[in-house]
């Protein structure tokens, strides 16, 4: 029996966070196989991410709050072990989708455990690892999807219709990463982690992220004129507003008193933003299949 600490640890729910990637790669596919799409689903949120999540946490050893966990148990080598079996099943399963998914699910395992892992530890170096972060979760992850439920070549994923809503999560991600680390500062500092919410600052984490999402926010106008409606961005902005409210009123608090970035705010902002980008991209997606 795996044990309760392994369990919290690998943070299956925290997977909800990415989903929207995945999510926008069925929208905008233009012929997705059901059962590839719900293997990838499978792959991706029970095994790759958990096993990240394990694996980065076996390595870490928090003692404060980490995403989806505000109060971490104690690890144990159990945790190390699960981590490394889930990635086996990863890749075991990824072999019925294709030799380009299944090199895609091992490259983004490595790289995610170089995050934390001791000998190399990316996680303390912070433009490198928001890059890193950034790409793989974001454009690699939806290339990744696309291909496999699309069954495409590599040339295919070269397409500007594939590209720009690939770099577009990059850029969601890039913009919400130091978020998710702006109530870390204390336990990444114990650990001599230089991440790059604690490099910006707390007020230069969130004037970071509010400049990104305006960015974002352009791309993903451009992105829905050219390619589909322009309407299609009004229900992005509709889908964003209660996380972009919380965002603001959260915002004002910090400004005046720096508790106020603490994990329960991080973890509503998350919440709500992923509720708003998942909602979205099923909207949109189910338009577009409509209309084609």
């Amino acid at each position: 029996m795996i044990s309760r600490s392994t369990w919290l640890h690998l943070r299956i729910p925290f997977s909800f966070f990415l989903l929207p990637i995945f999510i926008f790669a069925v929208s905008v596919s233009p012929h997705p196989s059901i059962w590839k799409t719900l293997l990838v689903f499978f792959i991706l949120h029970f095994l790759l991410y958990p096993a990240s999540n394990g694996y980065n946490s076996y390595y870490d050893k928090d003692e404060d709050s980490i995403g989806g966990l505000e109060k971490p148990p104690p690890v144990s080598k159990e945790l190390w072990y699960v981590s490394l079996i889930l990635d086996g099943i990863a890749l075991l399963a990824g072999i019925f989708l294709g030799w380009i998914f299944v090199t895609g699910l091992f490259v983004y395992g490595l790289i995610s455990k170089l995050y934390s892992y001791d000998k190399v530890r990316l996680k303390k170096y912070p433009i490198l690892s928001w890059i890193l972060a950034s790409f793989f979760q974001g454009a690699f992850t939806f290339l990744m999807t696309y291909q496999a439920i699309n069954a495409l070549s590599l040339e295919a994923l070269t397409d500007s219709a594939v590209i720009i809503p690939a770099l577009l999560s990059t850029a969601f991600l890039g913009g919400s990463y130091p978020m998710t680390q702006v109530y870390q500062h204390a336990e990444d500092a114990r650990r001599g982690d230089m991440t790059l919410s604690r490099l910006l600052g707390i007020r230069g984490t969130f004037i970071f992220a509010a400049v990104a999402f305006q960015l974002t926010s352009l791309g993903f106008w451009y992105y829905f004129q050219t390619y589909y409606e322009g309407m299609y961005f009004v229900w992005f902005i509709l889908c964003l507003a209660p996380g972009l409210v919380h965002f603001l009123v959260w915002t004002v608090k910090v400004w005046k008193d720096k508790k106020f970035a603490d994990f329960r705010s991080t973890m509503r902002l998350n919440w709500l933003t992923a509720t708003g980008m998942n909602l979205f991209f099923i909207i949109i997606g189910i338009l577009i299949h409509i209309k084609s």
